[in-house]
């Protein structure tokens, strides 16, 4: 399959971000979990424009408030946030001992397989910064599972639940278009058929063991689409 192109307007298109009320999933003592809109970034950006982020507006009302993971500015979701430098450097082992379980849920283009797995490398395509590329001889391991959740035959895409077992950059956008069902509103790996207002990939559950007892915490977030 060929490598398909990125829309060139990308780079171009000036940073707005949503504004709109905190969506606090949960505020402990130790550590914090919210949805966050998609166009938001998750970390400030490059340049005075690109300040305003998920990161400063939960700061904004919880100072000690310190950044785990992160997500795609075109993806919406579930991001946690720990509450002091102990407990951000536990749950960063956590995600990358693969100790949380990860869920999302995406509209791809296309009638997918009831399910299955994507088991390809993932490696910087450094003249074509930002895309990541499939490449078996220098990228880093990446597994992906599906679920078909329900297809719309009139529109012909599939409502699929993900679970990035790996956590590369960029992973379930490009494993999903590598078979050939990018996500919709996808402008770099994504076709012009695809397009939609914005992103359909949607950070819907996030898993693990509280490192203070060992207590099963289980968060949901209903996909906005």
């Amino acid at each position: 399959m060929q490598p398909l192109r990125p829309a060139l307007n990308i780079a171009l298109s000036p940073y707005s971000p949503p504004t709109g009320v905190l969506q606090l999933i949960h505020a402990g003592e130790s550590l914090l979990v919210v949805n966050k809109p998609a166009g938001l970034l998750a970390v400030p950006g490059r340049g005075e424009d690109k300040q305003d982020c998920l990161a400063l507006r939960v700061q904004q009302k919880f100072a000690d408030a310190l950044v785990v993971h992160r997500l795609d500015m075109s993806t919406s979701g579930l991001m946690l946030f720990a509450r002091d430098s102990e407990m951000q450097r536990t749950l960063s082992r956590l995600f990358r001992e693969r100790l949380v379980e990860k869920r999302y849920v995406a509209v791809v283009a296309g009638k997918l397989d009831a399910g299955g797995e994507i088991n390809l490398p993932v490696a910087a395509d450094w003249p074509n910064r930002p895309l990541r590329k499939i490449d078996h001889a220098t990228g880093k391991p990446a597994l992906t599972r599906y679920r078909l959740v329900a297809y719309d035959p009139a529109a012909d895409c599939s409502r699929v639940e993900l679970e990035p077992v790996t956590g590369r950059t960029h992973q379930l956008r490009l494993h999903m278009a590598s078979i050939g069902h990018p996500i919709l509103g996808d402008e770099l790996y994504g076709k012009a058929a695809c397009r939609t207002a914005r992103l359909l990939l949607h950070a819907s559950r996030l898993d693990f063991a509280h490192p203070h007892g060992g207590a099963l915490l289980q968060f949901a977030s209903t996909p906005p689409f």
